[in-house]
């Protein structure tokens, strides 16, 4: 008879030291943004302010008033873009009122102004636009006065000028297209240099009554001189013939800036520019004006037309 075998007891083993358990602790809330997009938890503020910017949109009265605003907004800049450039050709206009037989008549004056009289400008009156009742003092547009500027004949002056120079470069075997923006923008830059002295002079000696269009006419004029001085060259070479003609050309256009200039430059006290009243001015304020204008009709436009005629037809560098 077999005896059954007895497992003996299992014993569990006893920790000698305490166990410590660790406590789970929860992670701290995230911090509060202002943007509910950067908070996880602020979905639903997100979702109140997405349904409100589409309530925006969608809401009829809303987007008729933002539409409304936008035309409105867009309807001011457009007038007062139009009132500006209609305000600016309205004053630019009476310089082309121009006619043929003026044109013809101003080219003699310019090429022969020795034997012309008078040189003031015909003033009238008519009722002020600004002022309602009263009378204001304006000048008689060039095809009623031979002796008012014009842009007309300086603006063709200044681009047959850029022609002439392209055909001369054409006829020597050196013209390149680069040579037209060359030559007009040397005019361009020798008329804004002549304009800023004009204006700077005008400045310090406080002539006021100088208008800068008027200025610009007078300023092209002497286009007409260089164009003459050119053709001359091209015909007669490089002579003492040219330089002649050149002389001549320069001597008529200091002496028209002399006289037009004189009702401008050399202004009565009170500006109303007549030409019995033109040196009522103070002595020494008289005197510097008077240095003013002779050294521009006749320094100044002798450097500038000396530029403007040396280099027409040479080869250039560009």
């Amino acid at each position: 008879m077999h005896r059954q075998a007895v497992s003996p007891p299992i014993h569990h083993p006893v920790p000698q030291r305490p166990v410590q358990v660790p406590v789970m602790q929860s992670p701290p809330p995230p911090p509060q943004s202002s943007d509910p997009y950067d908070n996880p938890y602020g979905g639903h503020a997100r979702g109140k302010q997405m349904a409100m910017r589409t309530g925006f949109f969608t809401d009829p009265m809303t987007a008729q008033m933002g539409f409304n605003v936008a035309r409105a907004a867009m309807s001011g800049g457009t007038d007062l873009a139009e009132k500006n450039i209609t305000r600016y050709f309205s004053s630019l206009k009476p310089y082309f009122a121009v006619t043929n037989v003026y044109v013809v008549r101003k080219l003699s004056i310019l090429l022969n102004p020795w034997r012309h009289v008078p040189w003031s400008r015909q003033p009238t009156t008519r009722a002020s636009a600004q002022r309602p009742g009263e009378a204001e003092t304006i000048y008689f547009p060039p095809w009623e006065d031979l002796n008012a500027p014009d842009m007309y004949i300086p603006l063709m002056s200044f681009v047959t000028y850029i022609l002439l120079s392209a055909l001369l470069y054409g006829l020597s075997g050196t013209f390149h297209p680069e040579l037209l923006g060359y030559t007009a923008s040397s005019a361009l830059g020798a008329v804004v240099f002549e304009l800023i002295g004009l204006r700077l002079g005008c400045y310090l000696l406080s002539i006021g009554n100088s208008q800068l269009l008027d200025l610009i006419a007078y300023s092209g004029y002497k286009f007409v001189g260089v164009i003459v001085s050119i053709l001359a060259t091209a015909v007669l070479g490089r002579g003492w013939l040219s330089w002649i003609v050149f002389l001549y050309c320069y001597s008529a256009q200091a002496f028209f800036l002399l006289r037009s200039l004189k009702y401008v430059l050399l202004p009565d006290s009170d500006g109303s520019g007549d030409a019995q009243n033109v040196y009522t001015a103070p002595r020494t304020q008289r005197k510097r004006r008077t240095w003013l204008l002779f050294g521009y009709s006749y320094l100044v436009q002798l450097l500038l037309m000396l530029i403007l005629t040396s280099g027409v037809g040479k080869k250039v560098k560009v």
